[in-house]
């Protein structure tokens, strides 16, 4: 077992606290941020010129084993691509659109950008592949203006890029073209000789330069386009560094599936393995039956030293992991720490995985989270420190200022930094509402202090200030923490819930089920159709017992879940319900499903919704 100890792998959290106006309070950390590049690309260029031959990529090829890509190699082609989008026109007002899965090519296109000074913007693959009327997708490329569009796979996107008016001209491939298409496959564009104009446009390449514009969905509305520059980017992986030091006493390892279009996966994973000259092995698997499959595969064959996961993600590994001592052991081998981030982990969850490394190695193999968004890259707070239990999201991150000012009954949470975007693309009226007077930005959560008297203790995060909402008793409920606790009493039945329950005189929720648990619990096959689930005796006394427990614990009516419904219809990408991610939007599901709510607070309530006992 190689892993290093707790002392070894964190920075020692030190806390600063000061008083502001408005009666809060800012939070800084004593340990200044240390200096950083002034652009991305030096980490490429430092890695292809001490370790050329380490692998930087690695993805699945053709014949199932790994297809493996150096440090050398991957700044060679990159530069290559940068000198041929100039060649074509992409611009900062003319951008380069990405719209595929994570791959070794998607890499070079975003990195070759990165070089021609250009910005570059992935979009959620979702809004191509699973909307049907592509809103989303057109609001996106007619803000962003794009002057070329990598699609890997001509025949995958061939209704969207029709539905954008993207001619051959302007698209760029890797595999499958179409009968007739001329566009260009991205062999022709690795093969273009750097010139003089790419080393002028790298060296112009700034701290306040625009890297990428990563758009979110956002609770309401068509999404919005974040600016990211280099100085977001690159003292975002700075302040990592200083906060976890193991990462420069040996190359970090990791299997990671999450999607370069979200800052979790693009900005933080991506990023902290260019910048400390790590491999990573591009999982092309997800937290959903019929590819996690995949994911088990990709651990299997490769013992990561860190593992970074959404709480789904967990859930949908843990079995495997539980049943199979070989898998367990191989994947706690050489594991540092476990990192989630997304949503909130339920604490079932985290004493499974607890458990597990125990018996694998002997010890409890760090867990920890960390608390940002797309605006501060993705971020702001860390939990730098051994941690007991989940929900709590660390201290800020050196060179952050988190200001947590009263709002509601609880402290919103506000960030000023290095990390911090400087607002919106081509959305001044978004940038303006998004920052206080003092430059703070608005993230929208709420936190409150572990300990008063000891602010580095941590953070323990306090939900969406919009999510919460009064009972008729005028008692407030909080979403967040009760969703994790429904989650949990009722493990692992279901997969994600929404809490109502605005002004009515209860607390209700509506459920997606899990589908293999609940035809598990329900003595179904594991294929069993959830619209032939949902009814089951079997399923309804299991979930009632979940609930029973649930509110055992609870100390009044906010705490108690009374009324649940599930869902057989998933949450749906066009709606805005979730993300690549599998994070629930609980607004836009109650918006769009305001008829279920009203049915699972009827006074007369139908036979579908179940109803607690007492």
């Amino acid at each position: 077992m190689t892993g290093t100890t707790d002392i070894e792998l964190f920075l020692p959290p030190q806390v600063a606290r000061r008083d502001c106006r408005g009666g809060g309070f800012v939070l800084s950390s004593k340990s200044p941020l240390q200096g950083y590049p002034d652009r991305l690309t030096a980490y490429l260029d430092r890695w292809a010129g001490e370790t050329p031959d380490r692998t930087f990529l690695a993805e699945r090829g053709s014949d199932g084993g790994w297809s493996r890509h150096t440090y050398a190699r991957i700044r060679a082609q990159a530069r290559s691509v940068g000198q041929a989008l100039l060649d074509r026109g992409v611009t900062v007002e003319a951008p380069l659109m990405i719209l595929s899965d994570n791959s070794v090519a998607n890499a070079i296109m975003q990195l070759g950008a990165l070089y021609a000074g250009v910005p570059f913007c992935p979009v959620s693959p979702a809004y191509s592949l699973m909307s049907s009327d592509f809103a989303k997708l057109r609001h996106i490329c007619a803000e962003l203006t794009p002057s070329l569009v990598f699609a890997d796979d001509s025949e995958r996107y061939a209704a969207a890029l029709s539905a954008l008016g993207v001619g051959d001209d302007r698209h760029v491939h890797s595999r499958s073209p179409l009968p007739g298409n001329r566009s260009t496959h991205i062999a022709d564009l690795v093969d273009v000789p750097p010139g003089e104009d790419l080393a002028s446009a790298t060296d112009a390449t700034g701290p306040d330069s625009i890297a990428k514009i990563l758009y979110t969905s956002g609770s309401t509305g068509m999404p919005k386009g974040v600016i990211n520059t280099h100085r977001m980017l690159c003292s975002n992986q700075q302040a990592i560094v200083q906060m976890w030091p193991f990462l420069e006493r040996r190359p970090p390892v990791i299997v990671d599936w999450l999607p370069w279009n979200h800052t979790f996966g693009g900005n933080h994973d991506f990023n902290m393995i260019l910048a400390n000259g790590g491999t990573l092995y591009i999982d092309a698997g997800k937290p959903v039956p019929g590819l996690v499959e995949r994911t088990l595969e990709n651990l299997r064959d490769v013992a990561p030293t860190m593992y970074f996961n959404v709480p789904r993600g967990f859930d949908m590994i843990l079995p495997d992991l539980e049943r199979d001592e070989q898998f367990r052991d191989h994947f706690f081998s050489n594991l540092d720490l476990i990192f989630y981030a997304a949503a909130a982990l339920p604490q079932s969850t985290w004493g499974r995985l607890e458990a597990l490394s125990e018996k694998a190695v002997g010890r409890r193999v760090p867990m920890t989270s960390a608390w940002g968004s797309t605006e501060t890259a993705p971020l702001a707070t860390s939990a730098h420190y051994p941690l007991e239990r989940a929900g709590v999201i660390g201290v800020p991150a050196p060179g952050v200022e988190i200001k947590m000012i009263p709002n509601g009954g609880k402290h919103e949470l506000m960030v000023r930094g290095p990390n911090v975007t400087p607002g919106y693309w081509r959305r001044p009226d978004l940038t303006a509402e998004a920052f206080d007077d003092d430059g703070f930005y608005h993230i929208g959560d709420a936190g409150r202090l572990e300990d008063e008297a000891d602010p580095s203790r941590g953070i323990i995060f306090d939900g969406r200030i919009a999510e919460d909402f009064k009972l008729l008793t005028g008692t407030w409920v909080n979403t967040g923490a009760l969703r994790i606790a429904l989650l949990a009493a009722c493990a692992p039945l279901i997969q994600d819930a929404v809490i109502t329950g605005h002004d009515k005189d209860e607390v209700g929720a509506l459920v997606f089920p899990a589908q293999a648990a609940c035809a598990q619990a329900a003595g179904k096959d594991p294929a069993t159709r959830i619209e032939d689930l949902v009814e089951d005796p079997s399923l309804t006394q299991a979930l009632l017992e979940g609930l029973t427990r649930l509110n055992a614990q609870a100390a009044g009516t906010s705490g108690r879940v009374a009324r649940i419904l599930l869902l057989t219809e998933p949450p749906g990408i066009d709606a805005n319900e979730i993300t690549d991610k599998g994070y629930i939007n609980q607004r836009a599901v109650l918006t769009r499903r305001a008829d279920l709510v009203e049915a699972l607070h009827d006074e007369t309530p139908g036979p579908k919704v179940i109803i607690a006992a007492g």
